[in-house]
């Protein structure tokens, strides 16, 4: 299954809850990816310019992205990116593609 990682940002609200009722969110994380038919990998709270970050397998782009739009339609984060992971040895079957590709697209001109 392919590889995915998502990085999200708690709402105002959902700080709030977790700082009035302190709790593990791995729980519904893994359940949320199992119902989609993944798997998660890890699970943080981060620092930064992320609250949160997930590591899952999932299917396919397009659960990932439902997962995704599912937990936003919640409230409960301000702002989620999921971005595709390959393992290295893998990435170069993408590369040998973008060399076939090559030459092909013209860029706009002046």
């Amino acid at each position: 299954m392919p590889v995915f990682i998502t990085y999200a940002s708690y709402s105002q609200d959902a700080v709030k809850a977790m700082v009035t009722n302190p709790q593990d969110r791995t729980g519904p994380v893994r359940a949320l990816l199992e119902k989609a038919g993944g798997k998660l990998i890890s699970f943080y709270i981060t620092t930064g310019g992320n609250d949160v970050v997930v590591i899952s397998e999932v299917p396919d782009g397009t659960d990932a992205v439902a997962i995704g739009m599912a937990v936003a339609s919640t409230g409960a984060v301000s702002r989620i990116e999921t971005v595709r992971a390959w393992p290295a040895e893998d990435f170069a079957s993408v590369a040998q593609r973008a060399a076939e590709l090559t030459g092909v697209y013209t860029p706009p001109t002046g």
